[in-house]
């Protein structure tokens, strides 16, 4: 009877043992979580497939959606356990279709400082596309200049007309260039053909 007893024993210490150490690992892992990602958030996450389908999915909805989805955003950029890199990415990409996603300069820091730190090669490219994106919607010298370029290229009728008299004179000499130039091309061939 001894050994059957010691045996249950055994079985059931072990057993102790083992629900103590899925116990510990659970809570471990709980505690693991503010560094890295966190699952249940998926503006924590900063992986290339997640990226681009939160970028599809903020094109295809409204804008008040849109706006929503950044205060949302903005609201886990300051909760602690919240993935810093994966919410400053999503700011990233949600500022190219929304205003609400906040200030441009800021959200260009906060990649700034973290571009250095992704992994993957596809998202270091996403990175850098929305980057210069960002730069170029932020230099309101580029897009001043761009409506200027815009401006001259405006059709003649829209620019004040200039006098008729004027008009009439650059025609003229036009007419004029051009008989001298058909005069020049008879005697040409006048030439060509005596020889």
């Amino acid at each position: 009877m001894l050994p059957l007893l010691s045996i249950r024993n055994t079985i059931l210490v072990l057993g102790l043992l083992l629900l103590t150490g899925c116990a510990e690992f659970n809570s471990g892992w709980n505690t693991y979580t503010p560094t890295h990602y966190n699952y249940n958030d998926p503006y924590s996450q900063s992986d290339f497939d997640e990226l681009l389908g939160f970028g599809a999915t903020m094109a295809n909805i409204s804008p008040s959606s849109r706006a929503e989805t950044c205060r949302l955003i903005l609201k886990r950029q300051k909760d602690a356990r919240s993935s810093r890199e994966g919410i400053q990415l999503h700011l990233m990409i949600g500022r190219l279709l929304s205003d609400a996603c906040g200030d441009i300069p800021r959200i260009l820091n906060g990649v700034g400082s973290i571009s250095g730190r992704l992994n993957d090669d596809r998202t270091r490219k996403l990175v850098a596309i929305h980057t210069e994106a960002l730069k170029r919607m932020s230099n309101p010298s580029r897009r001043l200049g761009t409506v200027e370029r815009k401006h001259k290229t405006v059709p003649d009728e829209l620019e004040p007309k200039e006098t008729t008299g004027s008009k009439k004179d650059e025609n003229r000499l036009l007419r004029e260039k051009l008989e001298a130039i058909r005069s020049m091309e008879k005697q040409m061939d006048q030439s060509d053909d005596a020889n």
